[in-house]
């Protein structure tokens, strides 16, 4: 039900503002409308990058491999007996996923997960 508009001028604004929805509104669909992944979108980037770190070590303790936290910052987790940094890129608009703030600290491989609406890429990438 919508509100019918008296004043003139608003409801002339309101068919100029209809107009220029077409320029800064997107009308295609969203990909990530119904993506199981979409609310991770939603957070904080410090957070996103925490959602990212328990999916990667709660996969891999779901596939067998022992998973602990690091004893100190240099590294996110302990894999396998591995140090391993983690690294969490939902898909960009441009089509690509950006690892970020990716520093020399003492770890010995990056695992980087990128997810998009319905799919999920991961790199293993040895520090050396």
């Amino acid at each position: 039900m919508s509100i019918p508009i008296r004043d003139s001028n608003v409801q002339l604004l309101a068919t100029i503002a209809a107009t220029l929805q077409q320029e800064y509104v997107s009308t295609g669909v969203d990909p990530w409308l119904q993506s199981p992944f979409a609310w991770i979108r939603t957070l904080r980037s410090r957070r996103i990058g925490k959602v990212g770190e328990q999916l990667v070590s709660e996969w891999c303790e779901a596939n067998g491999f022992k998973v602990t936290r690091s004893p100190d910052t240099e590294a996110d987790r302990l894999i396998g007996g591995r140090r391993v940094e983690i690294k969490f890129s939902t898909l960009w608009d441009s089509g690509v996923y950006k690892f970020q703030q990716i520093r020399d600290q003492n770890y010995e491989y990056v695992v980087c997960l990128g997810i998009s609406p319905f799919d999920a890429h991961c790199w293993i990438i040895p520090k050396s």
